[in-house]
């Protein structure tokens, strides 16, 4: 199952994927970070992503958050 997850995510090579293992904080097993210039190609390696024969087996999702980066002075003058 997690090799159609790999099979997916190579099909988004622009999204580069971070994953975290967050025992201890929290019941998940893992955390998944995702970067790349063009929401709606996150999106689609997202919902492709929970298409898959693995994501039946999560029990919660748990909600998305996006952001820009930018460097900390550019942060500051937008504030």
């Amino acid at each position: 199952m997690m090799a159609e997850h790999f099979k997916i995510g190579h099909k988004y090579p622009r999204i580069k994927i971070n994953t975290g293992y967050s025992f201890g904080l929290d019941d998940q097993e893992f955390m998944l970070g995702f970067e790349g210039d063009d929401p709606s190609e996150f999106l689609a390696l997202v919902e492709e992503l929970r298409s898959s024969e693995a994501s039946m087996y999560t029990q919660l999702e748990t909600p998305i958050f996006t952001c820009l980066r930018v460097d900390p002075k550019r942060m500051l003058e937008r504030l």
